[in-house]
């Protein structure tokens, strides 16, 4: 099968607007105008196996992941497994280069701190959550749209997602990063397939690092 990216469009069940919306001053603005989410949102592939991910959504929060294509005997459903993030749909995205597995980014309401799932379309294939996702709905974070990244506190991963390849660099030391206010470390990134940049503060100073990365 040849592999193509998917950008999928969302199709959201009912909204209703209820209490959802961060009464925090401190809450990045640009992720909290939201309304709570009451109904499934719903992602389907154009692709002829019409490979699709449902989210179920409880108390204005994720709940469920419910996934299958045409040519599976059946539907695979996985906990959500973040009962504590804020949902936005406007800060959702999805990506299905085959049959073999969808991409979930996204970032929570209240903090912008970024989260992503790695699903594989089958009952045996290993299922990664990541709690400090790089993704690019932070205006400072530019991801390749191939491409997905986290970090650990002392290193950024990436990964091409129509191939599985995967590269890192380091920050030469653990950092005392809090995931939910990140850029008290890391002020912005840059990844594309051929190389990572970061200014990353080190040791109280602001240091600019970069790599050129061979995906393997």
């Amino acid at each position: 099968m040849s592999v193509r990216i998917f950008i999928l469009a969302v199709s959201l069940s009912v909204l209703a607007i209820a209490g959802c919306k961060s009464s925090s001053s401190d809450a990045p603005a640009s992720f909290c105008d939201t309304a709570c989410l009451t109904d499934t949102i719903r992602y389907t592939a154009e692709h002829k196996l019409a490979p699709f991910i449902y989210i179920s959504t409880k108390n204005c929060k994720p709940e469920n992941i419910i996934r299958s294509h045409k040519s599976m005997s059946g539907i695979l459903n996985t906990g959500f497994g973040f009962p504590n993030v804020n949902f936005n749909k406007d800060y959702i995205r999805v990506i299905v280069d085959d049959t073999s597995a969808a991409y979930i980014l996204f970032n929570d309401c209240l903090t912008g701190r970024g989260y992503s799932i790695k699903l594989p379309y089958n009952k045996t294939g290993t299922i990664n959550k990541r709690t400090s996702a790089i993704n690019s709905f932070d205006k400072k974070f530019a991801v390749d749209a191939h491409m997905v990244a986290f970090t650990d506190r002392g290193n950024i991963y990436v990964e091409e997602t129509k191939s599985g390849k995967k590269a890192m660099m380091t920050f030469g030391k653990a950092l005392d990063i809090d995931y939910d206010a990140i850029h008290e470390y890391i002020d912005s990134v840059n990844v594309t397939p051929e190389r990572i940049w970061v200014k990353v503060k080190i040791e109280n100073e602001w240091k600019e690092l970069e790599k050129k990365i061979t995906l393997e």
